[in-house]
């Protein structure tokens, strides 16, 4: 595996730095309301964007995805191989998950997951930002955007990256957006998810 006696420090640090929730951050300097307390009551970036505003959004957006991408792309310049990079990729989204400053409650995920993409195969997450996006800008539903960008992740994996590291990676992160999406799959088959720019 190649792990050097670095890399369980690193996961850790990963976590920590993953745990760090920037909606809470950014909303408590900006002097806006916790979005732990309105809306979704999520930490993420839709939320913060539906409660707080486009310029709070955008900046927990960037911490979210720069916490990822920052140990993933740093992982890829310290190993050769493919374990200890993707186990590091993997910390700082577990953390956002699972956050030690919210009593191990979190996010989504899925600005974290995308950052780490980033990290560790660049084109493979561009192709899922694009897919983000574009399912967001044709339905306005963030939800059905991080499904979707997720739900191609394990399928891109197999034809471009096949390796058992890596489709673990990418089937472990979707199963676990899946997961943390549950109640927005009832309400898009329910037809009662808001859509962005709907408050709730």
């Amino acid at each position: 595996m190649d792990l050097s006696g670095l890399t369980l420090p690193l996961i850790l640090v990963g976590y920590v730095l993953g745990g760090i929730p920037f909606g809470v951050v950014v909303c408590k300097a900006m002097g806006l309301p916790d979005p732990r307390t309105v809306g979704s009551k999520n930490v993420g970036f839709t939320n913060v964007l539906r409660v707080a505003g486009k310029q709070a959004g955008i900046l927990t957006l960037i911490g979210d995805m720069g916490k990822g991408w920052i140990m993933a792309y740093g992982a890829t310049q310290w190993y050769q191989t493919e374990w200890p990079i993707l186990l590091i990729a993997m910390a700082p989204f577990i953390g956002h998950l699972y956050s030690p400053f919210l009593k191990f409650r979190g996010g989504k995920g899925v600005a974290t997951a995308l950052g780490s993409v980033l990290g560790v195969a660049p084109m493979i997450g561009l192709v899922l930002l694009v897919a983000w996006i574009g399912a967001v800008a044709l339905w306005r539903y963030s939800s059905g955007g991080a499904l979707t960008a997720f739900g191609l992740f394990p399928i891109i994996a197999v034809f471009v990256h096949p390796t058992g590291p890596f489709l673990l990676f990418s089937f472990t992160i979707t199963l676990l957006i899946v997961v943390r999406h549950k109640d927005n799959i009832i309400r898009l088959l329910r037809g009662t998810e808001p859509k962005i720019g709907e408050r709730r």
